[in-house]
């Protein structure tokens, strides 16, 4: 009884999130070096950045913490939730588009011990291959809901320091566990910036094009 007085067309846009098993196919496709050359973009600092598997928790929650927050914003504004969603599948199609041409590599080092991190920390190794590292998918995705939070009309001081916080660490985690370089992070909010401005543009002249039609039709 209690489904029944549920508005489920109201939760309908959500269906659109079924686009993550799409591009994690795409992903799995591109995850490998065959006919590639490889190239390793790690700096000095990079080799300067320990080894912390603590941080596997944080890097393994990755995707859960884009579904909540993805949600979360679908609840608050809708016109969050459809911008953020489209940012991101644009985003992993230029990834995966860069994947297919400039591949890069990062080196790990040897898991040693038998507690729940270390085998945490071998899950990761051995679900994800050392590459498609350039840019961070992790990175512009924890950035992209930081980002909208940022700039959203919903923000306020509890859900800007969660999000901020948990998408700076999840970032942080991907230096920490060796999954990725400085320069893979820089390149991740570099990404989400362009394609925000390039969706902000997009957005402003569809705004203009149909006040335009309904000027022509009010005529």
């Amino acid at each position: 009884m209690v489904f029944k007085n549920i508005e489920w067309k109201k939760y309908a846009p959500l269906i659109l999130m079924l686009v993550f098993p799409v591009l994690g196919w795409m992903y799995a496709m591109t995850n490998n070096i065959e006919n590639q050359e490889v190239y390793r973009l790690v700096t000095g600092v990079d080799e300067a950045i320990p080894f912390v598997k603590f941080f596997a928790v944080p890097y393994s929650i990755w995707i859960f913490y884009i579904y909540v927050c993805l949600i979360y914003f679908f609840m608050k504004d809708i016109n969050v939730y459809y911008r953020s969603l489209l940012t991101y599948a644009v985003c992993a199609l230029l990834c995966y588009l860069i994947y297919s041409v400039f591949q890069t590599t990062v080196d790990r080092p040897m898991i040693v011990g038998n507690d729940p991190f270390s085998e945490l920390m071998r899950y990761i190794y051995n679900r994800d291959q050392p590459y498609n590292c350039f840019p961070s998918i992790h990175c512009f995705s924890s950035y992209m809901v930081m980002r909208a939070i940022w700039t959203s009309s919903f923000r306020n001081k509890w859900n800007v320091t969660l999000i901020t916080g948990m998408s700076s660490l999840i970032i942080m985690s991907t230096l920490f566990v060796k999954q990725h370089v400085i320069m893979d992070a820089l390149a991740a909010v570099f990404l989400v910036e362009v394609v925000t401005a390039v969706l902000i543009v997009l957005e402003r002249k569809l705004r203009v094009s149909r006040e335009r039609q309904k000027g022509t039709y009010g005529a």
